[in-house]
């Protein structure tokens, strides 16, 4: 099959919420925007709950190409070339029980086979129904997984030729993808990467965060950004906040009821030197937040979790050109040794975290225009960097055409 028109570089992605905590949409919004940037003819493919059921002309001609509108904009921090394609998936799909009325069988059976296919040349997904839907279809397709494989892969599908490669964020998870059958050639992990928008400098609205944030005469803000789950280490950065009350910490991110939560427990323990911020938007001015910090805080702890993240917010904090102090957990220990300007120690002791803290304000002190040594590092992080780094593994042949 061939067709001038069948030059999509398609990112499926289901839901979208443009909700809080939802780093794994994030993740797959940022992919397919990374490709848009680097002139292919990105597509993000999403189920739309919201369509019309009255209007039937969503079975005949649901494939169509938008701009994200200003709502999508912001929340992901996106740029002008990459489009999009809500899918309809009006009542009853997902509210009425059974397999004809469920969105993945209307995706994959439906949507793909029909309306999709005949403009895709290469599907990039994290939801494996998907990937089989392209396998069968004779689609290449690029497959990311980012947690633990527990069941047997079906070994039509990893050992087709169109099966180009899986994805992971870290070792372990690429070993467990290997014990469940994948073809130890067929899978590699690739580090997350950061916005463009992160290299841009702003220091008159750095500025201005400063002047919002420190408070009662503090001089030194400090900032984490990210979910907010005791694993993440922000109960540990409250014991933190505890024993340094000269220093303002700022959190960024998480759930409203997980704000409101942690908000009480530092009211409840008197602590007024750590402000939880919720979820900043537009996404656009983390950019200048992290710039406006003197210290960028990755306390996470050690454990299961800790095995397999592959934070964003770590390669952001990188492109900021901000000090960061990290703890020491697996999927970071390669850039111990690299020209980044960070301080490490080890996980889940707050003692040891607030002491790199200390080290690093005496080490690092702030720099308006940031570490170049950090900015210049980060450089190869970008999401677009990762795309031509996952491209690699790719057939050329299978792989889309550069149109812009």
């Amino acid at each position: 099959m061939s067709s001038k028109n069948q030059n999509k570089y398609l990112f499926y992605t289901g839901e979208l919420s443009l909700k809080p905590d939802t780093a794994h949409e994030i993740h797959d919004v940022l992919c397919a925007n990374a490709a848009a940037n680097l002139g292919y003819s990105s597509v993000l493919a999403y189920h739309n709950k919201k369509a019309n059921p009255l209007n039937l002309s969503w079975l005949f001609n649901p494939f169509k190409l938008q701009k994200p509108d200003a709502k999508f904009v912001a929340f992901y921090n996106t740029q002008e070339h990459l489009k999009v394609a809500p899918l309809p998936m009006p009542y009853p799909i997902d509210r009425v029980p059974g397999k004809l009325t469920n969105s993945s069988t209307i995706a994959t059976k439906y949507y793909f086979p029909f309306h999709l296919r005949r403009h895709t040349k290469l599907v990039h997904t994290r939801d494996w129904n998907f990937v089989k839907a392209s396998v069968k279809n004779q689609i290449p397709v690029i497959f990311e997984k980012h947690h633990f494989q527990t069941i047997p892969f079906e070994p039509e599908i990893i050992n087709s030729r169109y099966f180009q490669i899986a994805i992971t964020q870290s070792e372990p998870v690429r070993q467990s993808l290997i014990e469940q059958g994948m073809p130890p050639e067929k899978v590699a992990w690739v580090y997350n990467g950061f916005e463009q928008s992160f290299l841009e400098r702003q220091p008159e609205l750095a500025q201005n965060w400063r002047q919002e944030l420190l408070q009662d005469g503090r001089q030194i803000l400090v900032v984490y950004s990210g979910a907010l789950y005791k694993f993440k280490g922000i109960d540990l950065l409250i014991e933190v906040a505890e024993q340094m009350p000269h220093i303002q910490f700022v959190v960024t991110g998480g759930k409203d009821a997980q704000v409101e939560t942690y908000r009480q427990i530092a009211k409840e323990k008197n602590i007024s030197n750590i402000s939880f911020l919720g979820w900043v938007m537009p996404r656009e001015r983390l950019v200048s937040l992290f710039q406006g910090a003197d210290l960028l805080l990755h306390p996470h702890l050690s454990g299961k979790e800790a095995d397999y993240t592959n934070p964003v917010k770590f390669f952001q904090y990188m492109a900021s050109g901000t000090p960061i102090v990290t703890t020491e957990i697996l999927p970071l220990m390669p850039f111990k040794d690299s020209p980044l300007i960070a301080c490490w120690c080890e996980p889940d002791n707050p003692h040891k975290f607030a002491d790199a803290i200390k080290y690093a304000l005496d080490k690092y002190p702030r720099q308006t225009e940031g570490y170049i040594d950090s900015i210049n590092y980060a450089q190869q992080f970008s999401w677009e960097s990762r795309i031509l780094n996952i491209l690699n593994y790719v057939e050329e042949s299978m792989r889309p055409q550069v149109i812009n």
